[in-house]
Parts: C-alpha cells; sequence; structure tokens
C-alpha cells in the first residue's frame, strides 16, 4: 500500500472513529464519513473499492477498539473546554444577574470576599444533601457569601414552593436562611403548602404572602434564571458559580473548598 492509500485510509478511521463516538454519545452530527469520497480522495492514481475501505476501517478498529475511547476523551475535553470559554463570556455580561439579584437568597457573610451561587430546586436530593455543605462551608470561612437562585426543574410542585419561597424573602429576608433549610432540609415533598406552612411557621402573614406570591416581577425573575441557566450549560441540580468557574453536581465540600480557596486566589 503506497503513502497515499496510507494517508486516506487514517483519515477514514480517524472519521469514522468519531462518527462511532458520536452515535455513542446519541449525537450522530459529531462527525459525518463518507467512505466512498475519502477512497476517492485517497489518491488520483488509484481506486479503493466502498467495501475495501469499510473492510479496513473494520480491521483496524477491531484491532484497535482503543482508538475509539482516545477519540471519545479528546472530544469531551473539546467540548469542556469550549464550555469553560463560552461561560467565562456569560459570568463576564451577566455578573449582577447572576451574583446580585435581588431575588436570591443569601447565607453566610452579605459582605463577603468570595462569592458561591447555587442553583437548586427544593425537591432535589441531591440538593438536600449538600445542604450540609453549604452549611460546613459557610460555619469555616467567616468570608464567604453564599447566594442561593432559585432553579425548580423538576415538577410544578417545585416552582411553586419556588414562587412561595421568593415572596417570603422579599417580604422577610433576615428570616430567608431559617426557611430555606427548613423547607429544603425538611422530610417529603416541597410543595406551594408546605412552603407557605414553613413561611407562616417563621412569623409570616399568610394573606400577606399569598399576595406577594402575585408579584410578576417573581416569575420575570425565574424566567431570567432560566435563561442564564441555558447559556452556561447548566441542566440540572444542584450546579455552582464560583468565580469565573461553573461546577456542575453535587460534588461535595471538599471540591467546593478547592474552588472557593481558586477563586479567592484569583481576587
Amino acid at each position: 500500500m503506497n503513502k497515499a492509500i496510507l494517508l486516506g485510509t487514517t483519515g477514514a478511521v480517524a472519521a469514522l472513529a468519531m462518527l462511532a463516538v458520536g452515535f455513542a454519545a446519541g449525537n450522530p452530527q459529531v462527525a459525518k464519513a463518507d467512505t466512498a469520497q475519502v477512497a476517492e480522495a485517497a489518491s488520483p492514481d488509484t481506486k479503493i473499492d466502498r467495501k475495501e475501505v469499510e473492510g479496513i476501517i473494520r480491521d483496524y478498529l477491531l484491532k484497535n477498539p482503543e482508538v475509539l475511547l482516545e477519540v471519545q476523551d479528546a472530544l469531551e475535553a473539546k467540548q469542556k473546554e469550549e464550555q469553560r470559554i463560552a461561560a467565562l463570556g456569560v459570568i463576564k455580561n451577566a455578573k449582577d444577574e447572576i451574583f446580585n439579584s435581588t431575588f436570591d437568597g443569601i447565607v453566610g457573610n452579605p459582605n463577603g470576599k468570595v462569592t458561591i451561587v447555587e442553583f437548586y430546586d427544593y425537591n432535589c436530593g441531591f440538593c438536600k444533601r449538600a445542604i450540609e455543605d453549604m452549611q460546613a462551608l459557610t460555619k469555616a470561612d467567616p468570608d464567604l457569601r453564599f447566594v442561593l437562585k432559585e432553579f425548580p426543574i423538576l415538577s410544578p410542585d417545585s416552582q411553586k414552593a419556588s414562587v412561595v419561597s421568593m415572596a417570603f424573602h422579599l417580604m422577610m429576608p433576615e428570616k430567608y436562611g431559617a426557611f430555606h433549610t427548613a423547607l429544603l432540609g425538611g422530610q417529603g415533598r416541597a410543595t406551594e403548602s408546605i412552603a407557605i406552612k414553613t413561611a407562616v411557621s417563621l412569623g409570616a402573614d399568610e394573606a400577606k404572602l399569598r399576595e406577594k406570591m402575585k408579584d410578576p416581577s417573581i416569575n420575570e425573575a425565574l424566567a431570567r434564571t432560566y435563561d442564564l441557566a441555558t447559556k452556561l450549560s447548566i441542566t440540572g441540580t444542584p450546579s455552582y458559580v464560583v468565580g469565573n468557574e461553573v461546577v456542575f453536581g453535587a460534588l461535595g465540600k471538599d471540591v467546593l473548598t478547592e474552588k472557593i480557596e481558586a477563586a479567592k486566589a484569583a481576587l
């Protein structure tokens, strides 16, 4: 096999590998390989049968299946880097919306030098467990500002509970931390009625609370949060923004501590 054919075959293998990874990831648009075109491009003087090219590719991949894993790893690394760069731009352009929205509750030090923002859902099991991370982090670091951003994505119950939560925050921001801990840390499903009972138990006037829940700015704020999440590629809860980085998932206190320390070092 001459050099031109070898180069053409190598290119076909790489293209097919990308295609296979795309189908494995549920995205057949990752790459498209036309082996007939590859064969024709291999050499101006050499014609390769389509089946022959496909056979060469198949044999190569069967003998070297690790190629698919290498390609997949490279693709994931590239996508993560592209996502990181895109997030930097979003964080820069929407800094106030992310870190200083008047609708977001704050625990820890309201004037802390470092801020961590958590996107959460009151019916998210991972968020319920992650509340201990928030409590441990704010207790250990008196200079940490922890922002709680309502991101109800799991059910209509979550959305209704968030409306109550945001209305309560507007009325009694000084007791929001207690409300958040009680509702998120409670047993059972968070619903509108449970959220209202929680708010009333902390001193809220139910009639005034229900009236505040009708404030159109609450749904407008939620819509902006959904838009932010889309731009930041956040699709699940909990997710965090720490400094200039988006952290996906309940990775635990130790990982979040590392991210917080990195954000401090960048100040």
